[in-house]
């Protein structure tokens, strides 16, 4: 079993977890405008992304341009990766490659804890992607805290690239946004995704 083969129900069941759903979770974060790179990025490359229709195009076209603008707004705070292996607990099925993952170090030749926030790049079925999202944030936290660097909130998103929907984890509730974001709201995501990387002290700290 590895991330990508757990459901929603299976996380909260295996994991001991509460799941709380609201429409609020971000209303009060303020957008953020968008970069003239980012904005003419995106206007040649959604069209493409949204052409040709599959998770790697989506991927490389749509959502690394979004996350490599936070790496550019956090240039020694925050660190980007694409498709490595987060390996947290493999009896538990805490394995396997993440599409996309921010570091809370400025470090970019190794994912370094606390790991923050996991993206899962989806075709067309955000829901899909919820359970295998959250598996990642269990085992995220897991990885921070062997590497003695635990955070208080794990985030995640899972997103087809012109549609998000934002996940936290923490201690044992996983809270979802019942809000889906349109890229055409693209300040919004931002700002939402500029929260998800702002430091944290650790859960011991921030009681």
């Amino acid at each position: 079993m590895s991330y990508r083969d757990f459901t929603l129900s299976d996380v909260v069941e295996r994991f001991s977890l509460t799941t709380s759903e609201t429409s609020d979770m971000f209303a009060v974060l303020p957008p953020i405008q968008p970069s003239a790179l980012l904005v003419e990025t995106l206007k040649t490359n959604v069209p493409i992304a949204v052409a040709i229709s599959n998770e790697k195009v989506r991927s490389e076209l749509i959502v690394a341009p979004i996350l490599l603008e936070l790496k550019r707004a956090h240039p020694h705070a925050l660190s980007f990766f694409s498709g490595v292996d987060l390996t947290a607990d493999a009896a538990a099925g805490l394995t396997g490659i993440c599409d996309f993952l921010l570091s809370l170090s400025p470090e970019q030749a190794y994912v370094k804890a606390p790991v923050v926030t996991l993206v899962e790049a989806k075709r067309d079925d955000l829901a899909q992607g919820v359970g295998q999202c959250a598996a990642e944030m269990v085992g995220a936290r897991m990885w921070n805290e062997r590497a003695k660097n635990p955070i208080e909130t794990v985030y995640g998103a899972v997103t087809t690239g012109t549609t998000w929907r934002f996940m936290s984890l923490v201690g044992s509730t996983l809270s979802l946004d019942f809000n889906e974001y349109s890229i055409h709201d693209l300040p919004k995501i931002l700002g939402i995704l500029s929260s998800m990387v702002t430091p944290q002290r650790p859960p011991s700290a921030a009681r």
